[in-house]
């Protein structure tokens, strides 16, 4: 399964880690599927390190109204550039916010912290493009 994140500044492609990551890869698509998504920002940009988006108030603050677990064991659970992963305030407070990995230089302390379940394998030109407000216009996911 894939994805496609679609913003005003292109498309970035998204390879799932559904062994690794299966309950969030779940999580991810469902929101997705039902346009939780569609039309929120990139609340944080930290350049050389992520953007983080999937906040429905667009503060970093909010989420879908539950919680899920982390998933941290898996051979994958690396943050290299163009990794998605799931954002929380805490371990297994994740839910709707994800941030994808500008780089390894400043997110080794991530591995293993949090949930690494898909990876942008096109439109890493679109990552950096991203500025702090920039929309998600949809995700679609590609069964």
């Amino acid at each position: 399964m894939k994805a496609e994140i679609h913003t005003e500044k292109g498309v970035m492609k998204v390879d799932f880690y559904e062994k690794d990551a299966p309950n969030t890869v779940a999580n991810f698509v469902k929101l997705a599927k039902d346009g939780y998504y569609d039309g929120l920002n990139f609340h944080r940009v930290i350049p050389d390190f992520v953007i983080q988006g999937g906040c429905p108030n667009r503060t970093g603050a909010g989420g879908p109204g539950y919680t899920i677990k982390c998933e941290l064991d898996g051979g994958n659970q690396y943050h290299d550039r163009g990794v998605l992963s799931m954002a929380h305030a805490g371990r297994n407070t994740g839910g709707s916010q994800f941030f994808v990995c500008h780089s390894r230089k400043n997110t080794a302390h991530l591995d293993r912290n949090h949930t690494c379940f898909g990876k942008v394998y096109e439109g890493l030109d679109v990552l950096d493009a991203i500025e702090q407000g920039d929309e998600i216009e949809k995700i679609v996911i590609v069964d």
